[in-house]
């Protein structure tokens, strides 16, 4: 399998295995080694006390990005230091995707940024994420 083929195997692994992704609806738009694409609609139920789209709900689009994307590899990765910048309120029913991508490797720690744009293309949100490699693959024997 190619490396593009073995990303988006673990990105349609990710997504099932995924359930708080799932539960807030959240979809696999695209993925690509270092790379991924995340989509989510702001529901009534994802607003804070402003009556706009609650910080964390936003944090954890942008989060579920970058755990996809730093995962793409087959190699299991986790988030070791990350931070958030919010740029524009968000309404409900507001369509934001968060788009990840690989900055830079240094061994087993590397640099994601994640952009949150609403439907219009205007960034929301950015995210940076440091992770780390830890022993084991993300799904054993992609190719098989």
């Amino acid at each position: 399998m190619t490396p593009h083929q073995i990303a988006d195997k673990i990105g349609k692994a990710a997504a099932e295995r995924d359930l708080t992704a799932r539960k807030l609806g959240i979809e696999l738009v695209s993925m690509g080694p270092g790379r991924c694409v995340l989509r989510m609609t702001v529901q009534p139920d994802m607003v804070n006390s402003h009556g706009t789209c609650h910080g964390g709900m936003i944090f954890t689009l942008a989060d579920s990005a970058f755990g996809y994307a730093c995962n793409s590899f087959n190699r299991n990765a986790v988030a070791q230091q990350c931070d958030i910048t919010y740029l524009k309120p968000v309404a409900v029913g507001t369509v934001l995707t968060a788009t990840a991508e690989l900055r830079e490797s240094a061994g087993r720690s590397s640099v994601y940024d994640m952009t949150v744009r609403d439907a219009a293309g205007t960034t929301v949100a950015l995210f940076r994420g440091l992770s780390r490699e830890v022993p084991g693959e993300t799904i054993p024997n992609p190719g098989g």
